[in-house]
């Protein structure tokens, strides 16, 4: 077990809601002091004993970490030229193992061919997940930088999201072809059916899925805005048939708490400014991210609130980088609080309960600090 450093702070948190104050108190945990650049995190059970572990898509290898001892094993290993670049993992037939997908040869420069840009694959799982895990190469576009599964009916869909469109320069030119993979009974051998969601947007940076009422909801965030999709009816559209759900911002990042609920976002793409939409009202959270490129929208506390975590990868105007937790008031008003303290160069983080005690944690991997960390969750309400 690796050594735990306690890092602890007060945030008060008052709402409508739940006049309690939180009472947080984290323990830092340093998982890996080795990370290349730690492009992607997901969370879920790889081997099958019931505990979800951390999966990462690192430059050249895509690894996960085995939740208790965190030992690190390697899934896959330069299966491309060029970085690795995202990890989809999701229990997509029920046996309580996760499905994993990746993404890799990372070169946003070239929008055109699709043999020095962009890579799908699709990892079969050995007997003994520990093992490497073998590629299937599937079809891509060039620049594939983000993916996702989504429950399509009584199926699931991998959804794929380049950075660009083909030939796209500057975010200028056609549109950024968003497809649903559909696993064909042999994942192997036989052909995966292609569906588009969309081929309108420009600079796609990121997406966000949201579980509702037995379905799932596709948003995805780009140069022009937010966009939404639902599989209904056999087919992919926009949810509610409006073609937007913000116009007018552009978005690096986004998170959503639920359909027609809040939703955060960092802007533009590898922006300074953290925002939270709700009922259409903007609020800015911060202006002061540096390569804002990490976001969660959880609660955290315990309070039946959202909070918004936000990391970044760059020194801000104070020269740190960090991650920091934004907590409503009872005002409407978000006040931050440092969750790291300029050890953390965030490239990715997620949320999740990692240890069963029903409280969410931190889960976080930095680019120039090279590190993975677990900030563990021992909040208590007064």
């Amino acid at each position: 077990m690796l050594p735990l450093v306690l890092l602890s702070f007060i945030l008060i948190h008052t709402s409508h809601a739940q006049p309690k104050d939180a009472q947080p108190k984290w323990e830092e945990q340093l998982i890996d002091d080795k990370v290349s650049i730690g492009y992607g995190l997901a969370i879920g059970d790889v081997d099958g004993d019931g505990k979800p572990d951390i999966l990462l898509a690192d430059k050249k290898q895509f690894v996960w970490y085995r939740n208790g001892d965190w030992k690190r094993f390697v899934i896959a290993d330069n299966l491309t030229e060029r970085d690795n670049v995202c990890i989809a993992a999701r229990d997509i037939d029920g046996d309580g193992k996760v499905e994993i997908a990746v993404g890799a040869q990372w070169n946003p420069a070239e929008t055109s061919d699709t043999l020095k840009s962009g890579a799908v694959f699709y990892l079969i799982r050995p007997n003994d997940p520990t093992q490497q895990w073998k590629a299937v190469k599937l079809h891509h576009e060039p620049v594939t930088h983000r993916m996702k599964w989504v429950k399509a009916g009584n199926r699931y869909h991998l959804i794929v999201l380049p950075l660009h469109g083909r030939g796209n320069k500057d975010g200028e030119g056609l549109g950024v072809k968003v497809f649903a993979y559909e696993m064909p009974a042999n994942p192997e051998t036989q052909p995966w059916k292609l569906s588009l969601l969309d081929a309108s947007m420009h600079l796609t940076h990121n997406l966000d899925v949201v579980s509702e009422r037995n379905r799932d909801v596709v948003y995805i965030g780009g140069k022009e805005g937010i966009k939404a999709f639902v599989y209904d009816r056999g087919k992919w559209t926009t949810l509610n048939n409006k073609p937007w759900v913000i116009q007018g911002h552009s978005f690096g990042e986004l998170r959503v708490e639920s359909v027609n609920g809040l939703i955060a976002g960092i802007e533009p793409m590898h922006g300074t400014d953290l925002t939270v939409y709700s009922k259409g009202v903007r609020t800015l959270l911060t202006s002061d991210l540096k390569q804002g490129h990490a976001l969660a929208v959880a609660d955290i506390l315990g309070t039946g609130n959202k909070q918004v975590v936000v990391g970044w990868r760059e020194p801000d105007k104070d020269g740190k980088v960090g991650v920091k937790l934004f907590v409503p008031d009872r005002n409407s008003s978000w006040q931050g609080h440092w969750v790291d303290d300029n050890g953390m160069a965030c490239e990715d983080l997620v949320v999740a309960d990692l240890n069963g005690d029903g409280k969410n944690e931190i889960i976080a991997a930095g680019r120039a600090s090279k590190n993975l960390k677990v900030y563990w969750n021992r909040s208590t309400l007064d």
